[in-house]
């Protein structure tokens, strides 16, 4: 029952701004999108299949109005007889089934990365002018080991910038698909400087390591609205009701929610779905995430931001009278706003802080750094 497609990403026009969400005013187009993953999708739809759909339309047409001018009555007053053509019927059967291996063959990575959580993990070690090697535990299942260069990032951060190495130019590994490995750097780090390696499986088209899920959302559909809880956290739950004409804007009505979903950015947020009525999806186009929420069943997808701001989505499973009236609001801010939004969530459920005393340790730390520190 899980879908996860490219085809609801046409779903509306609306682009997301650094802060607040912005209308796009007479957009036709997908919504800019806001993830490695939700790019992958978009130069799918764009460079391969809108040419290949562009194409056999074009040919459709042009063969139609071939038939109707070329074979009409007063054209072809005595039509032919024939009953086949070999070359033909072979023609039109070989190059279906090389459009298909043309489509098929690049998606099967594309829903790879959909429908596999990422399970990527990252070491930090200071430098300190001398030391070159660098141990990293590939202890993952045995199908998911680091097994080559493009499952592993080694970058340097010197506290003002970082720099991605280059494998052999830079740095050499032993034991690739082994419990262990050993990172070696052809220069030591500088004291102060920091080592960062991230190994998985998950790799993003920018060749970047997709990191385990720092966050779950349970998104639990009904009729006719969402409750979203966070099992990591306490598992507090969020109710989101589509907000009243008089608490939003035109523009937003039937997009804005009561309450918004807070995620951090630069994250791997993974959604988890089920409903208690009938069939739901969530959707959230500028994220490329679709998938069914069944009663009775668990399904999940993932996602990680790229830039924060306000995004909207919409139950896209067609589930009785008000289906169109189930929005989703996902607001994606810092990983110490998020930290300080999960405590105050978890004040109205009578639960003790998390995070009060980390937030200012945390401030200055990239989303992955931060989320690795915990």
């Amino acid at each position: 029952m899980k879908k996860i497609t490219a085809a609801f990403l046409g779903l509306g026009a609306l682009c997301a701004g650094t802060a607040v969400a912005q209308m796009t005013p007479g957009g036709i187009g997908m919504q800019p999108p806001n993830s490695a993953l939700a790019e992958e999708v978009h130069w799918f739809h764009n460079i391969l299949l809108m040419p290949i759909i562009t194409a056999i339309s074009l040919f459709v047409l042009a063969l139609l109005l071939w038939i109707v001018f070329r074979y009409n009555s007063k054209s072809n007053p005595t039509p032919r007889k024939f009953s086949h053509n070999t070359m033909i019927e072979i023609v039109w059967t070989v190059i279906p089934i090389l459009i298909l291996l043309a489509i098929a063959l690049p998606s099967f990575e594309l829903l790879y990365k959909e429908d596999v959580i990422p399970d990527g993990k990252q070491i930090v070690a200071q430098g300190d002018g001398q030391t070159i090697d660098f141990v990293f535990p590939n202890d993952f299942d045995e199908r998911r080991r680091v097994a080559r260069a493009g499952h592993l990032n080694v970058i340097i951060d010197d506290g003002s910038e970082r720099r991605t190495l280059k494998n052999r130019k830079d740095f050499r590994v032993d034991g690739f698909g082994e419990t262990n490995m050993v990172v070696s750097l052809n220069e030591p780090p500088a004291r102060g400087e920091r080592v960062i390696i991230r190994g998985g499986r998950n790799v993003n088209h920018r060749g970047e390591v997709e990191m385990a899920p720092t966050v779950t959302i349970k998104a639990i559909g009904f009729q006719w609205g969402w409750r979203h809880a966070y099992p990591d956290f306490g598992d507090f739950e969020v109710s989101s009701l589509m907000a009243a004409e008089d608490q939003t804007t035109p523009e937003l009505y039937r997009l804005e929610v009561d309450n918004r979903i807070l995620v951090p950015v630069g994250e791997t947020i993974r959604i988890t779905t089920t409903a208690t009525d009938v069939i739901h999806a969530w959707a959230m186009p500028v994220f490329a995430v679709k998938v069914d929420a069944v009663p009775g069943r668990i399904n999940e997808t993932w996602f990680n931001a790229d830039r924060e701001g306000v995004y909207y989505g919409q139950c896209s499973e067609i589930c009785g009278i008000k289906h169109s009236f189930m929005p989703i609001a996902v607001e994606v801010v810092s990983r110490p706003a998020f930290e300080a939004w999960v405590d105050e969530q978890r004040a109205f459920a009578g639960l003790e802080p998390m995070f009060e005393t980390d937030n200012v340790k945390l401030a200055d730390a990239s989303p992955a750094d931060a989320a690795a520190a915990e």
